[in-house]
């Protein structure tokens, strides 16, 4: 009878281990794939802001040197990520493809100009700086007319200043909410031994002896469910770089390494914390309130 009533606690105490694992990987989990969008978000709109171009119409008159000195001198500047000169004739050709007709044979010339499409590095995505940009190349007499989508990029900007600052508030109120979920888990694993601790404090036990073995046996399993948590969140990294592989995710060695770093250290430390004051509680309720 007393065998299989040791069974039945030895079942009952893997599970509570187990729940207290699960609990802690899948909030560290949680919490770690929100500090890498939080570690990517700039990354991720930078992509985009690289996306959009600033084309230079250039003039019918414009000769082929002052063409190239141009591209050279665009592809040098500190602002440009790449250049790419388009005749007329890839225009048109490009422009027939889209719409699904030759224009031309309607027209019987090519109405479009030669352009260059300037991408820009993503600081210098932002309206006062394309102004600028702008009324440096205008300077040229063979250029006829610069165009870039302005509404579009005002919309960019403002929406990435938004959500920049709501990741930071949502990781923020997650961090918080991790904290009190791994806590929670601990108390209710402590709660099961509150009988245990009350008795070990009545044969003589110090507080800090009995408080012991409870920190490192949650610190333990804090370690295993942030284990747990990297592992998944490895996986996701590896998934989500082969898939998207111009966003470079794991290119930034050192803050990925930080990340996981913060991730581990925080399942020791609120495993830690929440045990000591978990414990702690208890040791200072008298017998008959442990039944409350």
């Amino acid at each position: 009878m007393a065998s299989s009533f040791e069974k039945y606690q030895k079942r009952r105490l893997i599970s509570s281990y187990f729940s207290v694992v699960l609990s802690i990987s899948l909030v560290l989990f949680l919490l770690g794939l929100l500090g890498l969008l939080v570690l990517n978000t700039k990354k991720v709109a930078d992509h985009f802001k690289e996306k959009i171009a600033l084309t230079i119409y250039l003039k019918d008159s414009a000769k082929e040197v002052e063409i190239t000195q141009l591209k050279q001198s665009l592809a040098l500047a500190e602002y440009t990520k790449s250049a790419e000169f388009i005749s007329k004739e890839e225009a048109a050709e490009e422009h027939g493809e889209t719409i699904g007709e030759n224009f031309m044979e309607f027209l019987g010339y090519n109405p479009l100009q030669n352009s260059i499409d300037v991408y820009l590095l993503a600081d210098y995505v932002s309206s006062a700086k394309l102004e600028e940009i702008t009324n440096e190349i205008s300077t040229k007499d063979f250029v006829e007319e610069i165009v870039y989508d302005k509404p579009l990029i005002a919309l960019l900007n403002d929406n990435v200043k938004k959500i920049s600052f709501w990741v930071l508030v949502i990781s923020a109120i997650f961090t918080l909410i991790a904290v009190l979920l791994i806590n929670s888990s601990i108390r209710l694993s402590v709660y099961a031994k509150r009988f245990t601790i009350k008795t070990m404090q009545m044969v003589g036990a110090t507080k800090k002896f009995i408080r012991r073995p409870f920190i490192w046996k949650s610190v333990r399993l804090g370690i295993l469910g942030s284990i747990l948590a990297m592992i998944g969140m490895a996986v996701v990294l590896y998934f989500l770089d082969k898939n998207f592989t111009e966003l470079q995710l794991v290119e930034d060695k050192v803050l990925l390494t930080a990340l996981f770093a913060f991730i581990f250290l925080m399942g020791v430390f609120i495993t830690w914390i929440s045990t000591f004051f978990a414990t702690q509680r208890f040791l200072n309720l008298r017998t008959d309130e442990l039944y409350y």
